[in-house]
């Protein structure tokens, strides 16, 4: 950002007071994801909202892992909303897109560079995103109930070291979700006991999930963040943020729940 002249400063997305805390005089945007990806921390919109308002800054969330249906961070606050339509708006693989959402005054300026500029959706695209929105409710429905039961299993696994996933009663900011989310939604992540070679013997292993580094289809996708999603970020930063070699994400699809657990236990089971 900075070849653009934007100063960034990054922060602890569960600290408000990090946040408080790194405001400047110049300050112009607070922006987070939450929940985040692929550790499902989450970031409190209402507090963090409060803040940037005092300050004079905008609020933008990335809503892209819960959607509108499960999580409304403009009604707790925040001044834009950002979705990646091509995950699971779409929910289908079909069709590249995205949305900012937030007041016609706000995004006018937006508005008006997508006119000029041509970043804008092709109809088709655009046509399959609103059918896919036809069925956007129940998707997130049934993707969270299969991965919370995915993550629940996963906790009870002796070659599991850890579980990420806000549907867990034990996630160390299960308050917080119960007020701002309507569930946990369908992506989690886990540590195997090792390192890289034991993580890729679970993600070789499987023969129902795609291995991919995207995610929100109704098929499920396993990934390694590690030399993946977050492979260009420097080793000793990304370690710093958790993201370590034994660390697997899945997207939890809408295929028999039965027969993910078992794809997963091909690789998992053989590491014990």
């Amino acid at each position: 950002m900075s070849r653009f002249g934007i100063q960034t400063t990054f922060v602890d997305l569960v600290d408000t007071q990090a946040w408080q805390a790194a405001v400047q005089p110049n300050t112009k945007l607070f922006f987070l994801e939450t929940p985040s990806n692929p550790l499902m921390e989450i970031g409190d919109i209402r507090a963090l909202s409060q803040i940037a308002k005092a300050t004079g800054a905008w609020l933008a969330v990335d809503n892209c892992l819960l959607t509108p249906i499960l999580q409304k961070p403009l009604a707790l606050g925040a001044d834009i909303v950002i979705h990646s339509a091509t995950k699971f708006i779409d929910g289908q693989g079909r069709a590249l897109g995205g949305a900012i959402i937030g007041n016609h005054q706000l995004l006018e300026p937006i508005y008006g560079f997508v006119r000029t500029a041509g970043p804008s959706m092709s109809p088709f695209n655009a046509w399959l995103f609103l059918k896919g929105m036809e069925t956007l409710a129940i998707r997130m429905k049934a993707h969270s109930e299969q991965a919370l039961s995915i993550a629940q299993w996963l906790v009870n696994h002796p070659a599991v070291e850890s579980v990420f996933y806000p549907g867990l009663l034990h996630h160390p900011q299960a308050k917080l979700i119960a007020e701002q989310q309507q569930a946990g939604g369908a992506v989690l992540s886990f540590r195997v006991k090792g390192a890289r070679a034991e993580a890729w013997k679970v993600i070789d292993a499987v023969q129902i999930f795609s291995r991919s580094a995207n995610l929100g289809d109704v098929k499920s996708i396993i990934t390694h963040p590690a030399t993946t999603t977050h492979g260009r970020v420097a080793e000793a930063d990304r370690l710093a943020a958790g993201i370590t070699e034994n660390l697997i994400r899945l997207s939890v699809g809408l295929e028999s729940l039965e027969d993910l657990r078992a794809d997963l236990a091909r690789g998992l089971d053989a590491l014990l």
